[in-house]
């Protein structure tokens, strides 16, 4: 599993952003076609961020559908209960948000104990210091560039100081010899690809890279483009 979340810069492309909800398994077999090697899977409750889209029984079929590796953001304001159903459904990393989680470090251990990557998703506006103290524990680091759940709203655009977040987390999993992965979302474009693959690593493919009606033909395309980026 370490080649392909290393593979940097690796496209993982948004299943609530790419695929027909009606017709989800279609839509999965036309990205892994399209060479996908994971999924990125966001889960919300409706109350952290203004989304609710996908339901964890709609995760759990998808996981006998197929066999890509599953990227799991979790935006809810109570984690235990989705933790505990999304490490029984079987998924390959799990990214919880530092805003919701009263004990990061011991959230860390518990999804590291079940052998699946863990990690720590951070909004625009939540400092990196956070981090400071277990940030070696972290396989993932996701940096939001828009506000969660907040993609939809008219006038909704990248951070200004996303650049500027990103390479300082970077610069501080090179100083202490880390081999945390970067994983950035939110509006993700090929002018983010081209400009911060130095820094990140997994970049989040929707709408504004990827073309919905053509999933196969726009994530090869994609990660076609991505590949001249390669480190």
């Amino acid at each position: 599993m370490k080649d392909i979340w290393h593979s940097s810069p690796v496209i993982s492309p948004s299943l609530i952003s790419l695929c027909d909800l009606c017709s989800i398994e279609r839509s999965v077999k036309e990205l892994e076609a399209g060479g996908a090697m994971m999924l990125h899977i966001d889960i919300l409750d409706g109350y952290f961020s203004p989304s609710m889209p996908l339901g964890l029984d709609t995760v759990r079929r998808l996981r006998q559908l197929t066999d890509l590796p599953f990227d799991v953001h979790l935006m809810v304001n109570e984690p235990d209960f989705f933790i505990g159903e999304l490490l029984d459904i079987g998924v390959q990393q799990l990214t919880f948000q530092a805003e919701t989680e009263s004990h990061i470090d011991n959230r860390l251990n518990q999804i590291h104990r079940f052998g699946v990557r863990s990690g720590v998703a951070l909004k625009p506006s939540t400092p990196l210091c956070v981090l400071d103290y277990v940030l070696e524990k972290c396989d993932n680091v996701l940096l939001m560039l828009i506000n969660p759940g907040y993609a939809s709203f008219p006038g909704e655009k990248q951070v200004c100081y996303g650049r500027r977040k990103v390479e300082e987390l970077s610069g501080s999993i090179k100083s202490r010899g880390l081999d945390t992965t970067i994983t950035l979302d939110g509006r993700i474009s090929r002018e983010n690809i081209r400009e911060l693959s130095e820094y990140a690593d997994i970049f989040v493919a929707g709408s504004t890279c990827a073309d919905r009606s053509r999933p196969r033909e726009s994530i090869s395309e994609l990660i076609s483009f991505s590949e001249q980026f390669r480190r």
